[in-house]
């Protein structure tokens, strides 16, 4: 059965206002929302960045039923694997089995803040396998040391674990990581309907849900939606891997420079305010072989796009 869910955007909206989107998105009748974990926005226009893990909390104990997860942490460099672990144990306690931790090999605009070097993408794949050994290790509850090519713990235990493992999903866009996320991962995330990836990801194994993010903006005109995405999200338009190097939003707005409206009409985001539109969005990841299938609403009108949604598209499923 299709999951639908609705985008928290890290990268937009101050840590009370995510809260009350997901208490919203839970009355809307989502079936769950994902929230980015972000240090830095993209592009500086959109202005925020809370710390994932506080926001969660808030949201733990504003909803009742609504699943969660994060989509998707770099346990790697920014924060130790240790301390990503603690802080996810701690928020499956408080969600109580509503929870998903996805992870990923990251951005550098979010992970060289601590001066690291950013290594490519083989090296990243490696850290990652390494960090999921320590973290999975720690939510036993048992004493955990770990000496290993990329982290060394010793004698760290968690006393407040889960019953059970937190659910992990790997986030995939090519089919060395889909591979990667079938072996490691407890199910496959995605950003776009790319049906190669869960071909691939099925091919290796996999079998646990598969996650889509679809970019829609919900506006009177097309054109009003357009010049939205223009300002707050041209960096979906950018091409091959800039968004997995560029260091700093400064760089991603200077970049952006490059991104014209036309750009935004190719770039697959749903600007039509026309429901069958996004019904049909949804229709294409499902039929690539999505199972939870999620929008992001680009801007500031996320209460609109939330009414549009309950009242035009939802009941469509």
């Amino acid at each position: 059965m299709t999951q639908l869910g609705y985008t928290l955007s890290s990268e937009e909206h101050g840590p009370t206002e995510l809260v009350e989107y997901a208490q919203r998105a839970e009355e809307a009748g989502f079936d769950f929302v994902s929230i980015s974990d972000h240090f830095h926005p993209w592009i500086p226009a959109q202005g925020e960045s809370p710390f994932v893990w506080s926001t969660l909390g808030g949201i733990a104990t504003a909803t009742d039923e609504i699943e969660v997860g994060v989509g998707v942490t770099c346990p790697t460099m920014r924060i130790h694997p240790v301390n990503v672990a603690q802080a996810v144990a701690t928020v499956d306690e408080m969600f109580d089995d509503r929870f998903t931790f996805g992870v990923g090999t990251g951005e550098n605009l979010n992970e060289h803040v601590t001066g690291h070097r950013w290594p490519e993408h083989d090296v990243r794949l490696e850290m990652l396998t390494e960090a999921v050994d320590v973290m999975r290790s720690l939510w036993t509850g048992e004493n955990t040391s770990h000496h290993g090519e990329h982290y060394t713990v010793e004698n760290a235990r968690l006393f407040t674990v889960p019953d059970e493992q937190p659910t992990m999903i790997a986030s995939a866009f090519a089919p060395q990581t889909a591979r990667w996320a079938a072996e490691h991962g407890d199910g496959l995330w995605c950003s776009g309907p790319k049906g190669t990836v869960v071909d691939e990801y099925e091919d290796a194994g996999g079998d646990g849900p598969a996650y889509s993010q679809l970019h829609i903006c919900y506006a009177d005109s097309e054109d009003e939606a357009i010049d939205t995405v223009h300002e707050y999200w041209p960096n979906g338009s950018l091409p091959g891997e800039l968004g997995q190097e560029l260091p700093t939003p400064v760089h991603f707005e200077q970049a952006t420079e490059m991104v014209e409206r036309e750009d935004i009409a190719e770039s697959g985001t749903t600007t039509d305010p026309d429901p069958q539109a996004h019904i049909d969005g949804i229709e294409t990841a499902v039929d690539a072989g999505y199972d939870h299938v999620y929008v992001h609403q680009i801007g500031p009108e996320q209460e609109r796009a939330l009414e549009f949604y309950e009242e035009e598209v939802l009941p469509a499923f």
